[in-house]
């Protein structure tokens, strides 16, 4: 593993944990947008949320015939919508109300998004500090070189 893979392998993770952060935020500030249950028009905001992949770089060694793989990082190959049904409730004021008085909600738990949230920082801290890591071993390689 060369210097710039360790920065590039921290960079996709800060990458990765940011965008899932923004969709939690996102998600979080939606949690009280209405819509009109069953309506196509004036749908209930859906929760968002990431699916990561691992990145593999192929490794060439001589004298194997299976190519060997090494992890990369990760990257976010798409962005899925919370299908479950939305969050009822009665207020037959309310101008999104269907002909029985009901309203959509997203069915968004703010305990689950705050402890998504809760995870998604730990895991930027934890890339921070391995970008870090990989900093401090790369300033010392090139003090000893020095002499």
């Amino acid at each position: 593993m060369g210097l710039f893979d360790s920065f590039a392998i921290s960079a996709s993770g800060l990458t990765a944990e940011r965008l899932r952060l923004d969709l939690i935020s996102n998600n979080i500030a939606n949690m009280n947008t209405a819509g009109r249950p069953d309506d196509p028009a004036v749908p209930a905001y859906r929760r968002r949320f990431p699916v990561f992949a691992q990145v593999l770089q192929e490794v060439r060694s001589a004298g194997t015939a299976r190519p060997r793989y090494k992890g990369a990082g990760v990257r976010v190959i798409r962005i899925v919508e919370d299908h479950s049904p939305p969050r009822l409730a009665y207020e037959p004021s309310h101008p999104l109300a269907d002909e029985r008085g009901y309203v959509a909600y997203p069915n968004i738990n703010i305990v689950n998004e705050m402890i998504n949230m809760i995870t998604a920082t730990r895991s930027y801290e934890a890339n921070v500090t391995a970008l870090n890591a990989a900093k401090d071993i790369a300033l010392k390689a090139i003090e000893i070189g020095r002499g």
